[in-house]
């Protein structure tokens, strides 16, 4: 019998753009890295000290010093406060933001067909050239690809763009180039892999789906720092029907944009300008319909590409007319220990036993837990046998109560996006 847990959590790591959406469209050609490094000294400079002249005058009180060493350091202060952001130009984002064609430089074009045809589910992760590492325990734990219950059919790619520091990981072309050969799972756009960019990793990976894996039945899209069940998903997904709406996933609702300039996720007015955003999906991981796919890639080019790729994906939620449903199984934004319960194991087996997605692990941690829900011996209080499923997912779709739910997505929604 086929182990009742697959995949289930991950952190956060999911790093994709083009150079400030703007990128190269040619190849693999960049801007070239100086071959000299620019004549700013590695240590403080050499300064000819002349020696103090000795006299009553230069004799400052232990106080006086004090105060003007205080005064001294005073602009390592207010540099914590400077914009984290401030080096992004949206006006140059404006400017670019309609150049949305970019070649696919990697391509996997059998990952839909072959004698099995179509997959049951794609696992599609977000990653980086340089998390070789993330995709390996993906790749050894819950992104295995096979045969899983009921003969469903799951295969798996990771969407890449081009990094923007290719000095950091030299022959970066190399290793995406032999991941490829090996595993036949990368997908490498040409445009620069920055999180303002992820939004194109959204629309270029739509549009792969709707050429290269057309007839697919469902997706899962995460990143790579997230843990997922896949039998959890899949028995969720038994019984749903293909050729109808699906989206679902940890649903963020009334989030406002963030105009603090310090925020990772800060939005100025001039881009959007509206109260609240669109209901949307928290992008550590959600599960869609291959046919809501296909409407989400006609839908994503008429609406204007947003720097932030959940958002983005929301407003074309919202253009198709489709309500994300929130399912209590998808934890985006991690595991939070209740302040009532001190002594609860928030890494507990038999805990993410249960659940479907949980963001924000390591790679230990995903190796760990992985081996942990599998081992043989393992026993939990909820049920007697520790293959079986603790209960049934696909009764747990959060539509009961939508008052109730309603209020508790909206304080949870503006909570959890202004404090990220």
């Amino acid at each position: 019998m086929t182990p009742a847990w697959g995949t289930l959590h991950i952190e956060q790591g999911s790093t994709s753009s083009r150079t400030l959406l703007g990128g190269p469209s040619n190849g693999l050609e960049t801007k070239p890295f100086p071959s000299k490094s620019p004549d700013i000294p590695l240590c403080k400079p050499e300064v000819q000290i002349k020696p103090k002249a000795q006299g009553p005058s230069k004799v400052k009180s232990q106080k006086g010093r004090s105060k003007a060493k205080s005064k001294f350091h005073q602009p390592s202060t207010t540099a914590s406060l400077l914009p984290t952001q401030a080096s992004f130009d949206f006006y140059d984002y404006l400017r670019k933001k309609d150049q949305r064609e970019f070649k696919l430089l990697i391509d996997q074009p059998a990952k839909c067909s072959g004698p099995e045809g179509a997959p049951y589910m794609l696992i599609a992760i977000k990653s980086v050239a340089t998390d070789f590492d993330k995709r390996q325990v993906v790749r050894r734990t819950w992104g295995r690809e096979g045969v899983f219950q009921k003969d469903v059919n799951v295969r798996r790619v990771f969407l890449l763009g081009v990094p923007q520091n290719q000095t950091a990981l030299p022959l970066w072309d190399k290793l995406l180039g032999y991941e490829s050969h090996t595993f036949r799972d990368i997908l490498l756009w040409d445009f620069e892999d920055t999180f303002f960019n992820l939004t194109l990793k959204e629309i270029h990976f739509l549009q792969w789906i709707n050429v290269s894996c057309p007839k697919v039945k469902f997706i899962f899209k995460g990143d790579t720092d997230v843990y997922v069940n896949i039998d959890n998903i899949l028995e969720m997904l038994d019984g749903q029907n293909i050729d109808k709406d699906l989206f679902v996933g940890d649903i963020i609702v009334h989030a406002k944009p963030i105009r603090r300039r310090n925020s990772k996720y800060f939005i100025p007015e001039f881009i959007y300008g509206q109260g609240i955003y669109p209901s949307y999906a928290g992008g550590g991981g959600f599960v869609m319909s291959g046919h809501t796919a296909l409407k989400l890639h006609l839908a994503c080019k008429e609406v204007e590409l947003f720097p932030i790729d959940d958002v983005f994906l929301g407003m074309c939620l919202l253009r198709i007319n489709l309500q994300p449903t929130r399912h209590e199984g998808f934890r985006t934004f991690g595991i939070v220990r209740p302040s009532a319960a001190p002594h609860l194991q928030v890494f507990d087996p038999c805990f993410y036993r249960e659940l479907m997605v949980v963001h924000s692990l390591t790679v230990p941690q995903i190796w760990l837990m992985w081996n942990l829900l599998h081992d043989p011996n393992l026993q939990c209080h909820s049920s007697q046998d520790p293959t079986g499923f603790p209960f049934q997912w696909r009764d747990k779709m959060a539509a009961k109560n939508k008052a109730k739910e309603k209020l508790k997505n909206n304080d949870y929604g503006i909570k959890v996006f202004v404090e990220h």
